[in-house]
């Protein structure tokens, strides 16, 4: 698939098929967060993959329940001390979310869907997962074979959103 197909054929999946995802098409949308730029080279992430039941119910439960039902959660943690801040802006933020947008397209040009997940009760999941009081998790979203197909949303026009010189 092109690279911009893939970029528009993308959506957000919530509901998913009960078949496994194949550990390689796991490991090739995770080779893809291992590629993705981070401030200074840091690559302050790390990568939960949560298959076990249990766990995914208690990752669901921190704010939405409807991803245990998808094959796999992938949760995204980032360890603040490594990226530097510009201001107090932390860079960790933004490297995870290049990351997550490189599993994201990934995933979707292996036909598997994925919905990212920005809010639910960080400290449930560190909980339930196991994750050090140091380490922020920031993002996870749910990976399995899409059980819909959402139909594409509007989007702004180029020139609606673009400006040259000002804005």
């Amino acid at each position: 698939m092109e690279f911009m197909e893939v970029i528009r054929k993308r959506r957000s999946i919530r509901k998913y098929k009960p078949d496994p995802v194949p550990e390689e098409e796991i490991k090739y949308v995770l080779e893809a967060t291992r590629l993705a730029p981070s401030w200074a080279n840091t690559q302050c992430w790390h990568f939960i993959v949560v298959t076990d039941e249990e766990l995914k119910r208690k990752v669901a439960e921190a704010g939405n329940e409807w991803i245990a039902r998808a094959p796999v959660i992938i949760v995204a943690c980032a360890d603040p001390s490594k990226p530097g801040t510009k201001g107090d802006q932390p860079y960790y933020l933004v490297d995870i979310g290049i990351a997550m947008e490189h599993l994201v397209l990934a995933a979707a040009e292996r036909g598997l869907g994925t919905c990212w997940i920005g809010w639910f009760d960080e400290e449930k999941v560190k909980k339930a997962l196991g994750v050090p009081d140091n380490i922020r998790v920031v993002a996870s979203t749910p990976l399995g074979y899409p059980d819909e197909s959402p139909p594409p949303r509007p989007r702004k026009s180029l020139e609606e959103i673009v400006s040259y010189n000002g804005y």
